[in-house]
């Protein structure tokens, strides 16, 4: 993994995703930690993609902007630092109008099997 290193995937927002369904707000938007889940998802790729494993450790994002279901998503995923195993992301979600969250995401690199037989 090397720092410039990305990934980006298109995501339509689903009506099972809002704020509503999830309870994490009241209205039928796109919600928060749908957003998070998928810029998660897009940085766990990028590492899948060099053969890593990987467990997310922490977030801190911006929801900018709202959005209805059906919208279509990019997230991105950019490596900004490696130290170790801890890999540092710059992440984003953006729609054909432009940015709706952004922010940074850490990941820890793992041996899945280790990893599981110490929460067993």
């Amino acid at each position: 993994m090397n720092p410039g290193n990305t990934y980006t995937l298109k995501h339509i927002a689903a009506e099972n995703e809002t704020a509503e369904v999830l309870g994490s707000g009241g209205l039928p938007v796109y919600s928060t930690p749908s957003m998070i889940c998928l810029m998660e998802l897009a940085a766990y790729r990028l590492a899948e993609a060099e053969g890593l494993q990987t467990v997310g450790t922490r977030v801190n994002i911006s929801h900018l902007r709202a959005c209805r279901p059906g919208t279509e998503l990019t997230a991105t995923a950019e490596i900004v630092a490696v130290d170790g195993r801890k890999l540092t992301y710059k992440v984003a979600v953006s729609d054909s109008t432009g940015l709706i969250g952004e922010g940074e995401h850490e990941r820890f690199v793992i041996d899945p099997e280790r990893f599981m037989a110490k929460i067993k």
